[in-house]
């Protein structure tokens, strides 16, 4: 008797073991977009221009936005690597 009870017992604690939770395909998928303040500019000012040049020598502006704070967001081109840079109105650097 007790071998039947300890081989229930065993048997019942292997199939607990491999029941796992699954997300079925009704779950809602929740997407969240994170919608920045930056509107995009056709031009910076001139101490933007400075600052960028003398920061990455050989820069070229590719697109431009400005949020409320008067900060902007740069894309530019630097020896072929696209990147993003944050400045003020002012031309420095802000790390983000």
């Amino acid at each position: 008797m007790k071998k039947l009870i300890l081989s229930t017992a065993i048997v019942l604690g292997s199939l607990s073991i491999n029941a796992a939770t699954f997300r079925s395909s009704t779950d809602p998928v929740v997407n969240l977009i994170i919608q920045d303040e930056y509107k995009e500019v056709d031009a910076v000012p001139a101490a933007i221009k400075t600052g960028l040049d003398n920061a990455y020598p050989g820069v070229k502006l590719e697109k431009a936005y400005v949020n409320d704070k008067k900060e902007y967001k740069i894309e530019i081109t630097v020896r072929g690597e696209k990147s993003t840079v944050y400045t003020d109105e002012k031309g420095n650097i802000i790390k983000k």
